[in-house]
């Protein structure tokens, strides 16, 4: 498996367990994703994604997207594109 640096981990939101990405790439739902921190090592696939509370499919570079995440993460986690 590959990966690329894709985004950066902003902000989270515990109460409903998601995390805000700044994209760096585009990013879409159903792909896979690996979080990387100081605190924080998980992969995951993105089931839903939202920009300013829309559900949206895909985001693009520079875009603000938010994802439920399978663990806490914090801020300035590196996000990974997972390619098979």
């Amino acid at each position: 498996m590959e990966e690329k640096e894709i985004g950066v981990i902003t902000h989270y939101f515990g109460k409903i367990g998601v995390g805000i990405i700044q994209l760096s790439v585009p990013l879409k739902v159903g792909d896979t994703i690996h979080i990387k921190g100081a605190h924080d090592n998980f992969t995951q696939r993105v089931d839903s994604m939202q920009i300013e509370h829309e559900d949206v499919e895909s985001a693009g570079a520079g875009d603000l997207a938010g994802i439920r995440v399978a663990q806490k993460v914090h801020p300035n986690d590196k996000v990974f594109l997972v390619v098979e």
